[in-house]
């Protein structure tokens, strides 16, 4: 794999805002992704990060700012076979009786033409998403009959069907108990580990707090905070300083230590 400073960046969107229904949402975003990166992109609900997430795949436009994906801008971008993207886990079955392989299978659409039967590559890459999440034994089963946390691995595995280079996951773990919690770090390791970029949206690490590169955390509709993981042990006073660049952007002081996570995510006082 080239040096991740050869490639053009996987994300780039500059002073990006989004308004919806006339109020803004978003302001002033400057993020840049790079190839290979888990990041975490957190904030207390209302923040706007779910907003950020669809704003970046499309799904709510730019009222300002630019966007490229994988060096092209937006309104160039053709190639979303590359992106894969895990709602929450209540878009699974949409309420039509589906089974656990049927609804993984529909991952493939963006790699084959519609109406053509499923190929060998197809099967195959059907097959290694289950073996991934871990459902394989499941394959046959409708998804109403799964758990809450087997459902969001399903969502997990139709995204990784299609074979993406960028994963985009909205609160996955929400509502999920600690052992599918569990695997779904597992998961998300061997996604990571297999060089694919992931930004993963989030309100609480759990046992992902391991696998994070970055985190970025946003506060009323700004970027609050964009620098090295948080640690959820360090104390809610650590300090902060925040750096004027036009935006706001909280950025630790090198002779400290990060701030503690709940003080940025809940607006505490840094």
């Amino acid at each position: 794999m080239s040096e991740p400073d050869t490639e053009p960046p996987v994300v780039e969107l500059d002073d990006g805002a989004v308004a919806i229904a006339g109020r803004p949402v978003l302001r002033h975003i400057d993020l840049t992704v790079r190839q290979g990166e888990f990041l975490a992109l957190m904030g207390a609900n209302g923040s706007g990060k779910s907003t950020l997430v669809r704003a970046l795949t499309g799904l709510w436009p730019l009222a300002t700012g630019s966007l490229r994906l994988f060096g092209t801008p937006f309104d160039r971008f053709h190639d979303w076979q590359r992106i894969g993207f895990v709602p929450q886990r209540g878009g699974a079955t949409s309420g039509v009786p589906a089974s656990v392989w049927e609804v993984v299978a529909s991952g493939r659409l963006t790699r084959r033409r519609p109406l053509r039967p499923l190929r060998r590559a197809d099967r195959a890459a059907i097959d290694d998403a289950l073996e991934v999440v871990g459902l394989a034994h499941r394959a046959r089963d409708g998804v109403s009959s799964l758990s809450g946390g087997q459902q969001q691995r399903v969502l997990i595995a139709r995204a990784l069907a299609g074979e993406p280079e960028l994963f985009f996951l909205d609160e996955p773990t929400a509502g999920v108990d600690l052992p599918n919690q569990q695997v779904l770090a597992d998961t998300l390791e061997t996604l990571s580990g297999r060089g694919a970029t992931i930004v993963l949206v989030a309100h609480e690490l759990g046992p992902m707090a391991s696998l994070i590169d970055r985190a970025v955390v946003m506060r009323d509709g700004l970027i609050a905070y964009d620098g090295p993981p948080l640690a959820s042990e360090q104390v809610a006073t650590a300090h902060l300083h925040l750096h004027e660049h036009g935006h706001h952007h909280a950025v630790p002081d090198s002779h400290d230590h990060a701030p503690h996570v709940s003080s940025l995510i809940e607006g505490g006082t840094p």
